[in-house]
């Protein structure tokens, strides 16, 4: 997908920027742009009714109850921010530069689309949490309490995580998982079954499918039905696009754009969650649902809201973490399934660094606890394997 090259401008003093999403990037490119002099109006609708806050403490500090919140540093007054709770964007017309939400319409110049993700649901009438907002961790902790039976469906990042809380909380918890091994279905089986030994004590069921959630317990698809006092689902997450249907913004499994951050509607942008964006490390779009990219991109997204023609590239190594029974993973890079793995196993025999290439050159690295080694495997990221030695 190519960016539309047609010409736009902003105007710095008396220019209208609405703001779709009120998460980290949101938040960061309101910041940069104001930083880089742009002195007009700032509207950000928010669905939610708080704040914008950090959403990785959700499945740990505050899921284990180390705090209750977790807010970004966002001063609207001093930023100058209209910012709008509860608001949430229904239509876009692109020709009038009109949006239609729930509030009523709102004109703008230019438009950044930060709408994040929702939760995938699993189908059924009985109750099932997902954890994606500060309200659903809040509310999830307050069930997790001694000797509930829980069960999580899921073993990959959300899943381990809100399994390990759960333990510690005192729960009995039994995790589903439809692949072969936990974390197989982003890492790959053999690298999973090194951490298969980190859910002692959970009753961790593999290559077993769930049918349905009805409100006599969670229906596998060997006929089992596991009674559960809560159901929490941590099958993915899908960008949050049904409100750009018929706009005319260029849409796959994600908002296209280029690694500026445009879209191909001249003065429309999108970043965080909701943007598939193109990355010459993998030569595909890519959806980069993690922090560090929410977190970084707002630099070039302000950048191309104030000259569509010019500015810089967002396409850094792909970095995110977990923090998973005691241990914290750290991946860098983009590996495909037919890269290349190499393994190494902790004392223990459990997972302590993995690393896949291509061609003999790095792709990916995976490491446990190893800290240390973050920087140069980002950087060796790209480069010959050997690189890392």
């Amino acid at each position: 997908m190519t960016a539309a090259r047609a010409s736009h401008a902003l105007d710095l003093e008396n220019g209208r920027v609405v703001v779709v999403g009120g998460g980290l990037a949101a938040a960061r490119l309101c910041a940069t742009l104001r930083r880089k002099k742009f002195t007009g109006t700032l509207t950000v609708l928010s669905a939610e009714h708080v704040p914008p806050y950090d959403r990785p403490p959700l499945s740990k500090a505050v899921l284990a109850g180390e705090r209750d919140a977790s807010p970004l540093p966002f001063d609207t007054e001093k930023l100058a921010v209209d910012l709008r709770l509860g608001v949430t964007a229904v239509a876009l017309d692109t020709d009038r530069r009109r949006l239609e939400t729930t509030a009523g319409e709102v004109e703008y110049d230019a438009l950044a689309v930060a709408t994040g993700a929702t939760p995938s649901r699993l189908p059924g009438e009985g109750p099932q949490t997902t954890l994606r907002t500060l309200d659903d961790a809040l509310e999830l902790r307050k069930q997790l309490v001694p000797g509930a039976h829980v069960v999580v469906v899921g073993a990959s990042w959300i899943g381990a995580e809100v399994a390990t809380a759960a333990r510690a909380a005192g729960c009995r918890v039994t995790c589903v998982e439809f692949g072969a091994e936990p974390l197989s279905g982003v890492l790959g089986d053999e690298v999973g079954a090194t951490t298969r030994g980190w859910w002692t004590g959970i009753d961790l069921r593999t290559s077993t499918g769930v049918t349905s959630v009805e409100p006599d317990g969670v229906h596998l698809d060997d006929g089992t039905v596991l009674p559960a006092d809560v159901v929490v689902t941590g099958i993915g997450v899908r960008p949050d696009l049904a409100w750009l249907a018929g706009s005319g913004v260029a849409l796959d499994r994600g908002v296209l754009t280029d690694t500026r951050c445009r879209t191909n509607v001249p003065g429309v942008v999108a970043l965080g969650d909701v943007a598939q964006r193109w990355s010459e490390h993998t030569g595909s779009h890519r959806l980069a649902e993690h922090w560090d990219e929410a977190s970084m991109v707002a630099t070039a997204a302000a950048t191309s809201l104030l000259d569509w023609e010019q500015g810089p590239v967002h396409d850094p190594v792909p970095y995110f973490w977990s923090d998973q029974f005691g241990r914290k993973l750290q991946y860098v890079g983009a590996h495909l399934p037919d890269d290349v793995l190499a393994l190494d196993r902790a004392e223990d025999g459990s997972l302590l660094r993995a690393t896949w290439s291509r061609d003999g050159l790095l792709t990916a690295w995976l490491g446990v606890d190893l800290a240390k080694e973050l920087l140069a495997a980002r950087t060796a990221v790209g480069s010959p394997v050997g690189a890392l030695a």
